[in-house]
């Protein structure tokens, strides 16, 4: 895959880029952004790629490690880790995420394994593999979390521990790159997004009225505020809420 680039735009790499706030954040960044674009598959792309003519694809399914190395190495980066930096990134989102489990004791081991294998440790080994490129441009990760970073309850265990790990792994990495690589962690609250109508569908909500939740262009915005936050300022954490309860 070709590396290189035709403006001296900063490059952006999303993950989760074929639907909902990972397409949202896609299409606030590209007019100011080349886009690497995140997906599990070619063909869950396609639509978005054709949208963004200019955007790289960036392809892995995220709960192996294999495929994510292969991923960054397709992606003009190298080995990553120590090997160097190799092509240029600037932001790095991770909007990639899967949520499911019941109570405790009715979730097996499997569907844990699946939810932190995507929302955090693929979080955790394609920022390691990326270190050295955002080193070197000075760059950004933006992690979009969730309100259940903050708080548990009933049938939550499983989605909210991921996110609580999330949110833990993003304080470590923002005072461990502090000065190197700025850190931003999203909080959005119930946003109007596929996942939310399976979420809502699977509380019994069977009549789902989207207008009540926050439209994945205003999570989009609030990258943008990180992203577009001057050298020397960090937005370190950002909670948005639905006006309706």
């Amino acid at each position: 895959m070709t590396t290189s680039h035709d403006s001296d735009k900063p490059v952006a790499l999303i993950t989760g880029a074929s639907r909902g706030i990972g397409l949202a954040i896609a299409r606030e960044l590209a007019s100011t952004h080349e886009l690497i674009l995140g997906a599990s598959s070619e063909d869950s792309l396609a639509d978005v790629l054709a949208e963004f003519p200019g955007a790289r694809p960036f392809i892995a399914e995220l709960t192996g490690k294999d495929a994510i190395a292969r991923a960054v190495a397709d992606a003009g980066f190298g080995g990553g880790g120590a090997g160097g930096a190799g092509a240029r990134l600037d932001v790095l989102v991770h909007s990639a995420g899967v949520a499911d489990g019941e109570t405790v004791a009715e979730t097996p081991w499997d569907v844990y394994e699946r939810v932190f294998a995507v929302n955090v440790f693929a979080v955790a080994e394609l920022t390691r593999l990326l270190l050295p490129a955002l080193r070197a441009a000075g760059g950004q990760v933006v992690t979009i979390n969730s309100g259940s970073g903050y708080f548990s309850g009933v049938g939550a265990a499983v989605y909210s521990g991921s996110k609580f790990a999330l949110r833990a792994f993003s304080d470590a990495l923002r005072e461990e790159e502090r000065g190197a690589v700025r850190v931003t962690s999203i909080h959005p609250g119930r946003v109007d997004t596929d996942m939310q109508m399976e979420l809502q569908a699977s509380y019994g909500n069977h009549d789902y009225d989207g207008s009540l939740y926050i439209r994945p262009e205003s999570v989009a915005a609030t990258v943008r505020l990180a992203v577009d936050a001057t050298p020397e300022a960090m937005i370190e954490n950002l909670a948005i809420r639905p006006v309706h309860k």
